[in-house]
């Protein structure tokens, strides 16, 4: 300032003492002898400027938001540094900038007060819904838990109570204590029934490996009877298969016992089966050549030749002995076929040269004939009465006649 009597809000001295002009008169806020007037007034000056600049900032911390109590106090600390200032500028304006902020500290408390219960309220609701899920959980049937992913669920929820409670805002100690007890006892039941449903399946895996430990043994007991006990190894087999787990620690252990038991008795009947391909090769061979040799008695008609035949075929059957057990029903089959054809001839010979069952032939057949003649005389009364449904009755009744006397033609 180059003219310091025209300064509105203070003046210097020629001794170096500086006033600051108030609306209730001078006050002296210093010296400053070894300067100027200019310079004298411009270091008071600036004194105003960096206590304005506080008022400033002051204000935008309450556009802000910032917390009103914080507001406040420090609207009553800068007041008093207003007050007694050692400064040169519009303290006034000043003042009635720091009435405006204690008017508007009420305001950022009703508001902030409003907010934060909001808070609170929110943070009620979302800690309640914590208790809520956990203690659904502990309302399902134990039975029919998931441990696995149950357990997960109940460290998921704690890990959110604890940052709710950390992070989160502070509720009333009643209803954070009333919901603290919802949440443990709930956490406690679905331990107790955790521990509960773990010690039952223990027991389950101590029995059931109890008796596959049982089976096992009675499997490597078998072994002394080879091919013999497979029949016996089959029925433990399906005992295994109903006995359940007995735990991952040993079932494939115990399981790897028992199919090595049961390898042993396949094993001797591969032996077997293996021997008996060799011994009994050359015999399915010899059988084949039989069988080439009976075939042909299919659509043969002579009755004493097919019957000649069959027996010496039949005879050296029996002497050429066992096959291959896995041959054994294709060739016994494809003869039981042959000695069925040779049968069927004896036995209508037998039907045509029996006097007496020819004659109950003839007199049933003629019974039959008679029956037939009978019942197509009432089909066709019922026919032409209209009377459908005993026309078909009568109709099936005629047909089973005609195929029992096409068996005795």
């Amino acid at each position: 300032m180059t003219d310091t009597d025209q300064n509105p809000w203070g003046r210097v001295d020629d001794d170096g003492s500086v006033y600051v002009i108030e609306a209730s008169g001078e006050r002296l806020v210093g010296q400053y002898p070894d300067g100027s007037k200019e310079e004298a007034l411009a270091y008071f000056e600036r004194k105003y400027t960096d206590l304005a600049g506080q008022v400033t900032l002051l204000e935008q911390r309450a556009r802000r938001g910032a917390p009103a109590a914080d507001i406040a106090k420090a609207v009553a600390s800068l007041g008093s540094a207003v007050e007694t200032a050692n400064a040169v500028g519009d303290l006034a304006a000043l003042r009635t900038r720091l009435e405006a902020l204690s008017s508007t500290v009420s305001e950022i408390t009703e508001k902030q007060s409003a907010e934060a219960e909001a808070e609170v309220q929110q943070a009620i609701h979302d800690r309640t819904a914590i208790v809520t899920e956990i203690e659904t959980l502990a309302a399902h049937d134990p039975a029919k838990a998931q441990w696995k992913s149950v357990t997960a669920s109940i460290d998921q929820l704690f890990a959110r109570w604890q940052k709710h409670q950390q992070e989160g805002p502070r509720i009333p100690r009643a209803e954070a204590q009333e919901l603290w007890k919802r949440f443990r006892e709930a956490r406690t039941t679905l331990e107790t029934q955790r521990k509960a449903f773990f010690a039952e399946l223990d027991q389950v895996h101590r029995d059931a490996r109890t008796r596959k430990q049982a089976l096992v043994e009675r499997a490597e007991a078998l072994a002394p009877k080879g091919v013999d006990g497979i029949g016996a190894y089959r029925e433990l087999l399906a005992e295994w298969k109903n006995t359940g787990r007995a735990g991952r620690k040993y079932d494939d252990a115990l399981w790897d016992r028992f199919k090595a038991a049961g390898d042993v008795l396949y094993s001797a009947r591969n032996e077997v089966v293996a021997r008996e391909e060799g011994e009994f090769g050359e015999n399915l061979t010899l059988k084949l050549a039989l069988l080439d040799e009976a075939e042909p008695l299919l659509k043969e008609t002579d009755r004493q030749k097919a019957r000649d035949a069959l027996t010496s075929i039949q005879r050296r059957w029996d002497e050429i002995g066992k096959v291959p057990r896995e041959h054994v029903r294709v060739v016994e089959d494809r003869l039981r076929k042959v000695e069925a054809a040779v049968r069927k001839l004896d036995e209508e010979h037998w039907n045509r040269s029996n006097p007496e069952k020819k004659a109950r032939s003839e007199g049933l057949a003629a019974q039959l004939t008679g029956a037939i003649e009978k019942l197509q005389r009432e089909i066709d009364d019922a026919t032409s009465a209209g009377d459908s449904k005993k026309a078909k009755k009568l109709q099936e009744a005629l047909d089973a006649r005609k195929v029992w006397l096409d068996a005795l033609g």
